[in-house]
């Protein structure tokens, strides 16, 4: 299968969503009960989260609408108001988008000719005349750990850690060293590896953030990056080894990157403690002792429905087939593929489309040929690319505070949350000085405990998951900005990205 199909082919709406940043630092934000739009916002929310829906591009420019999550469209009217709603013509709401060398993008509204900007605090269209007042300057809205794919060589971003580079040649995702945080800090990004090591201008890997591990930030629709230095050096891959280092003379578009969501991979385990694992290229046999490539399974599920697909690092899907074998030879839209999945205490058991359980013949097969389930037909599941987790929810990504001793979840910045496996399912919560999670009698949480505690992680889609904490309630997001663990259901506030 091609190194092209661990990508997707047509973006996700995640991967068009942006925040625009006006020139005083503040973000284009949806204001629901003003019935407006400003620029007043200092972090980036789900009210300054934008899709652009692109009609044409070409270049350095594009003809795009800017939809808000709450599904309104950005409006310039004639007097040079700017609101929000359905567009009423075809052009409505219609703004030529220009990408600009430093970085920037400018939107010029198709019908009056006038610039999108910001007093600091208001947002219109006014002005015909192009000043600084009218840059924006995008923030992919993605979450931050990511995967960096090159459409030139086809291949993803490495992270060396015994080298100290990163290199550009992995043909599948999934590894842990192939995810990087993308930490945004005074307009610009840092590339953080697994190991918490940061790319510097040198092209070496170094412990510490600093303004040599700062970059600039190209961004253009449908999920293109390049990330450069800002004194005329680009990123792009290098050398025979294609070393990702700085550079003056990328060709043929070497510089740009597609920036996606780093997939969730996971191993799963019998009864016995073996590894599920793809053998002789197709079968799928519970024998191995030992983690392989091929015990790796990319855990793709749909959060609208309780179906999971399982991807073998070969690049094809666990299928059901002939004699209710279980084959790793399955395609995308094969409805063989597709498995309901059913979770007990941070295990799962799954059911085919002939409606029995997968279960582990007396041969090592798998197979779909339990009509009752049971302890057989229960796989223990565990992070195989993933030594953390960073969780984003309904107000921000959870993290702690200096203004605060409770962990928060509306967080611009997030913090590492470091898992300890304990059993399957079942993961003890580490802080980033090493000290533990611990829970409050109020179901709040501290991250300076002294003794491990039980977290059970059940996973509710491809990037979605709920954690259900020591006292038995599912760990939510507060509008007060507080953790909490005190959810006897699962409700949208209870779900998390990761």
């Amino acid at each position: 299968m091609a190194e092209v199909d661990w990508i997707h082919r047509h973006p996700k709406a995640e991967d068009l969503r942006v925040g625009l940043i006006s020139w005083a630092g503040t973000y284009l934000t949806f204001e629901a009960y003003k019935s407006t739009i400003t620029a007043t916002a200092k972090s980036l929310g789900r009210r300054q989260t934008w899709e652009l829906l692109v009609s044409n591009e070409h270049d350095a420019q594009a003809v795009v609408r800017l939809k808000s999550l709450q599904g309104l469209y950005l409006l310039c009217e004639p007097d040079g108001t700017v609101c929000y709603g359905r567009p009423r013509t075809s052009h409505h709401g219609c703004f030529l988008l220009r990408f600009h060398r430093n970085g920037k993008w400018t939107l010029q509204c198709i019908i009056s000719g006038r610039y999108l900007e910001s007093d600091g605090e208001d947002v219109f269209c006014s002005s015909r005349v192009l000043s600084a007042y009218h840059m924006w300057t995008p923030r992919p809205a993605l979450h931050v750990h990511v995967i960096l794919y090159s459409p030139t060589y086809r291949s993803f971003a490495r992270a060396d850690h015994t080298m100290g580079r990163i290199w550009v040649d992995a043909a599948v995702p999934c590894l842990e060293e192939c995810g990087f945080l993308l930490h945004f800090q005074d307009g610009c990004y840092h590339l953080e590896t697994s190991t918490h090591h940061y790319l510097s201008h040198v092209d070496r890997l170094v412990p510490q953030r600093s303004s040599q591990t700062a970059f600039h930030m190209q961004v253009r629709p449908r999920g293109l990056v390049a990330l450069c230095d800002g004194e005329g050096g680009t990123l792009y891959p290098q050398g025979a080894h294609l070393l990702l280092g700085l550079g003056s003379k990328p060709m043929r578009g070497e510089e740009w990157f597609i920036l996606q969501h780093f997939p969730a991979w996971v191993s799963l385990r019998s009864k016995t403690r073996r590894f599920i694992s793809v053998i002789y290229d197709a079968e799928v046999s519970a024998a191995s002792e030992r983690l392989t490539p091929m015990s790796l399974f990319q855990y793709e599920c749909n959060s609208e429905s309780p179906t999971l697909q399982l991807r073998s690092a070969n690049g094809y899907y666990l299928a059901q087939r002939r004699h209710k074998a279980i084959i790793a030879d399955g395609h995308c839209m094969d409805p063989d593929t597709f498995f309901r999945v059913h979770w007990n205490c941070g295990k799962i058991i799954l059911q085919s489309s002939n409606g029995r359980f997968l279960s582990i013949a007396s041969n090592g097969l798998l197979m779909a040929n339990a009509t009752i389930p049971g302890p057989n037909e229960e796989l223990g599941i565990r992070f195989a690319n993933r030594p953390f987790l960073i969780l984003r929810g309904r107000y921000g990504y959870v993290g702690s505070s200096s203004d605060h001793d409770l962990m928060q979840c509306n967080m611009d910045q997030p913090d590492c949350i470091h898992l300890l496996p304990c059993r399957q399912g079942i993961y003890h919560f580490q802080a980033q000085g090493g000290s533990f999670w611990s829970i409050t009698s109020f179901g709040t949480f501290r991250p300076w405990g002294k003794f491990a505690l039980n977290f059970c992680i059940e996973l509710q889609g491809s990037n979605l998951l709920t954690v259900l904490a020591p006292n038995g309630f599912y760990i939510r997001a507060d509008r007060s900005g507080t953790l909490l663990a005190d959810s006897g259901e699962i409700t949208k506030e209870c779900i998390w990205e990761f």
